[in-house]
């Protein structure tokens, strides 16, 4: 078992409620997350509010999206979106998702943060593999996809 944290950042030159609402909408997030795409035939499942604390994301696909579900638990308008993410398929696993929203320099720097505990075969891989390589890419192109799309809305 082994702590990691996956963190990567961008700057976005849009205001900060489009971003805020691009993030705090699970719906908006098939414009730009960055596994989406990884099966045609994704099963997707919204329940509680739009938006904001409560709002759940479940989702279930073939082996390269595996399954699992994200709770928004905390928002802070124009600043920041906690999500609490738990995976089933293709490891269980329980993550906390953070993405932060900072002015800098007329423009907005936003931070995607993932924290969690490996177990088991990820463990194992992550001793091979760091958490960091494995997940930063992905947060790279998610965060190219949300500054593309917020900053063309």
């Amino acid at each position: 078992m082994g702590a990691f944290t996956v963190e990567r950042s961008t700057v976005i030159d849009a205001p900060a409620d489009v971003i805020f609402g691009l993030i705090d909408n699970f719906h908006e997030w098939r414009h730009w997350s960055p596994w989406e795409g990884l099966d045609p035939d994704l099963k997707r499942d919204y329940s509680g509010p739009a938006d904001g604390v409560g709002a759940t994301y479940a989702w279930s696909g073939n082996r390269k999206a595996g399954a699992g579900r994200m709770t928004i638990t905390g928002a802070v308008p124009n600043d920041s979106v906690d999500i609490d993410l738990d995976f089933e398929k293709p490891m269980a696993a329980n993550n906390h998702v953070r993405f932060d929203i900072r002015p800098d320099g007329g423009v907005f720097r936003v931070t995607w943060t993932m924290t969690g505990v490996t177990t088991g075969f990820f463990a194992l891989v992550g001793k091979i593999v760091p958490m960091d390589r494995f997940a930063g890419r992905d947060f790279e192109r998610g965060l190219a996809a949300l500054k593309a799309r917020a900053e063309n809305t």
